[in-house]
């Protein structure tokens, strides 16, 4: 019994290292309460359920994605002081959509710490930058907001974001294939082909079809947000 006890700690202390050193190499410091930078990490299909309660991120997650974008509209209010307010919702919104979130938690490395049910193959890919929200949610938690908003602006939009890229940028995919199918004579349509329920989230996967063959796959937590994944995965698929 001792050395099951023993193992057991063991293996506890090695796992909470790399937590520890994950959260300071994304972040830029040592975490304080780390049990929030735990649970910031945990997705539902891997909680375990008390009293009715499936522990998970979700919770985190609602308060990054807001507290994330507070952070963003600061950033860009002080860097475009001439610009008008449809300008700065538009860029912000590019900055923390969900396909943007994906590749910018890909690019940090929340994938070697998101804890997920990796039978699902696919489910990595749709949850990472629910994962990094959730992580932003423990920062502010854990730090405070002007520390929080240090991290999103020093760790993240500044290392990794290209602004004048961002700006110049046509987000929208699902536009790009449609003209991209009207060129080369193509039928193109978009297919919700499944619904999970999940907590209080609906996760929606959309196919994109030319014609009878299926690309892109993607994931939202709405429809629309499906379909834009799907798009931008089929924009990469075939190159445009």
């Amino acid at each position: 019994m001792w050395r099951l006890i023993s193992s057991g700690s063991t293996e506890r202390r090695k796992n909470d290292r790399k937590l520890v050193n994950a959260i300071r190499t994304i972040t830029g410091f040592a975490p304080g309460n780390l049990e929030l930078y735990r649970l910031a990490t945990l997705h539902s299909s891997k909680g375990t359920e008390r009293a009715g309660y499936r522990e998970s991120n979700e919770r985190l997650e609602y308060l990054g994605d807001a507290i994330l974008g507070a952070a963003v509209a600061d950033y860009l209010f002080k860097k475009y002081p001439f610009q008008h307010e449809g300008f700065l919702t538009e860029i912000r919104s590019r900055i923390v959509n969900r396909e943007s979130l994906n590749q910018l938690a890909r690019k940090v490395g929340i994938g070697a710490i998101v804890q997920f049910d990796q039978k699902n193959v696919q489910l990595q890919q749709a949850i990472l930058g629910n994962a990094l929200e959730a992580l932003v949610g423990a920062v502010y938690l854990d730090k405070g907001y002007l520390r929080c908003r240090k991290f999103v602006i020093d760790k993240l939009i500044q290392p990794y974001l290209d602004l004048e890229v961002v700006v110049n940028s046509n987000h929208n995919h699902k536009s790009k294939i449609i003209e991209w199918a009207q060129r080369n004579g193509k039928d193109v349509r978009f297919e919700i082909v499944d619904v999970k329920s999940g907590g209080r989230n609906r996760e929606f996967s959309a196919q994109v079809f030319l014609g009878d063959e299926p690309f892109g796959l993607g994931f939202g937590q709405t429809k629309k947000k499906a379909e834009q994944d799907a798009a931008w995965k089929t924009c990469t698929q075939l190159g445009i």
